[in-house]
């Protein structure tokens, strides 16, 4: 039986309220929490920019775009995990 796998983008906005060494430290953690559940793992950082509208108050956020190809199970734990960590402040899981 082949393995089913699917290809993912993440785009995470995270707080940029905690300085520069928590927006590293996020950004390292959710890298290898992908790395060691999918392949093909890429990170795109975009880094800081002005939010349209404030979100908790904070009016700009550093922006990161994950991509990578894993079974279909992983995208929903990982939203899961995004949702629920303090410094995120918004995050999409798409299929590409």
């Amino acid at each position: 039986m082949a393995k089913i796998t699917g290809n993912y983008e993440v785009m995470v906005v995270f707080s940029t309220k905690a300085g520069d060494e928590a927006t590293a430290s996020l950004v390292a953690r959710f890298k290898d929490m992908i790395e060691a559940n999918a392949t093909n793992a890429e990170v795109d950082e975009w880094g800081k920019r002005k939010l349209a509208y404030d979100i908790n108050y904070e009016s700009e956020g550093y922006y990161v775009v994950y991509t990578f190809e894993s079974k279909p199970d992983f995208p929903a734990e990982l939203s899961r995990v995004l949702n629920i960590t303090d410094g995120v402040l918004r995050s999409i899981v798409i299929t590409k």
